[in-house]
């Protein structure tokens, strides 16, 4: 039969060794917490500046003018009503949250897009949004400004999703 004592000191080092892991542990996740994951196989979200921005955006196929339309700060709410929900829901259906930017500052950059299947030349009428936090896209959307327009998410539409749009 095998005995094993140990004696209270060293005891005490293991223990204290493995609070100061566990504490390490806990400021990483915290540092962490409420960035987006960006694997190498995802699309890119980095969007600190106007080469970044245009890139996110092409990686979905959409060309833009150079200058954004319009930048503004916006807060995302601390609570979300119904309409900030359903945003959520265009968000989460391309692998975004909002959720752990509520309450938080974002800048929200505004395109005009050039190539939206059915609205080549009628520039300023679809726009992309892309809210940014700390020099990422944490959402966004591509959308009409016609009074019955509409608003999906970054993926390119194929052709009978547009004319379904056109349409509706």
């Amino acid at each position: 039969m095998f005995v094993f004592s140990i004696k209270s000191s060293k005891l005490k080092i293991a223990l204290t060794a493995f609070a100061a892991v566990l504490a390490v542990a806990a400021v990483v996740l915290l540092i962490n917490r409420g960035k987006p994951a960006v694997s190498d196989n995802a699309i890119s979200l980095k969007a600190s500046n106007a080469s970044e921005r245009t890139a996110f955006l092409s990686q979905f196929g959409w060309e833009i003018e150079e200058d954004p339309v319009e930048v503004a700060e916006v807060i995302i709410p601390a609570e979300f009503d119904r309409g900030y929900e359903k945003y959520n829901e265009i968000q989460k259906a391309q692998n975004l949250d909002l959720t752990p930017y509520a309450g938080k500052r974002a800048k929200r950059w505004t395109y005009n897009i050039k190539n939206y299947p059915g609205y080549e030349g009628d520039s300023g009428t679809v726009q992309a949004n892309i809210l940014v936090y700390e020099g990422a896209v944490i959402g966004g959307d591509i959308c009409s400004t016609e009074l019955d327009g509409f608003m999906q998410g970054f993926d390119f539409p194929t052709k009978n999703a547009a004319q379904n749009e056109s349409t509706t």
